[in-house]
């Protein structure tokens, strides 16, 4: 199973976004077709606070990642935050996810970027150990929190 990545573009859209509405399904994530619209179509356009990537064939892709990016002076530069990350549920299991979670920070790294994060849930033990296996490791001391608005 070939885990290619493209940088996804506006003609993606739709392939895109059905397999968007797949993850949230799973992840039991409340969208709604115009809030995922919103989320995902400026990322193709080249909005510069992002990147999605189709993982497999353009044509028929069997995942997505989402990289969003920021600044951290702690770091020194700009940082990423996996976003979204799904394989679809019949290809899972053949490290598909593991070969993403490998070489698109090694390509991000090259062209400047200096942390890379992700949240996982404390119950996920099969996510916590991909994300492990790909070198991610937990912050001692730091917790990821959130304030809505």
């Amino acid at each position: 199973m070939s885990a290619a990545l493209t940088l996804a573009t506006p003609d993606h859209l739709a392939a895109l976004l059905a397999l968007v509405e797949r993850f949230h399904g799973e992840e039991g994530i409340t969208s709604t077709a115009d809030s995922r619209q919103a989320g995902v179509a400026p990322l193709l356009d080249g909005i510069p606070h992002g990147a999605a990537y189709l993982i497999g064939p353009p044509r028929a892709p069997i995942g997505y990642i989402i990289v969003c990016f920021g600044w951290s002076v702690e770091f020194g530069g700009m940082e990423g935050f996996v976003d979204e990350l799904y394989i679809r549920p019949g290809v899972r299991g053949r490290g598909v996810a593991t070969e993403v979670l490998m070489a698109l920070p090694r390509a991000l790294g090259a062209a400047g970027l200096k942390a890379l994060h992700l949240e996982v849930s404390a119950q996920n033990d099969t996510a916590q150990r991909l994300y492990k296996r790909a070198a991610f490791q937990m912050r001692d001391g730091y917790h990821l929190m959130t304030r809505m608005l």
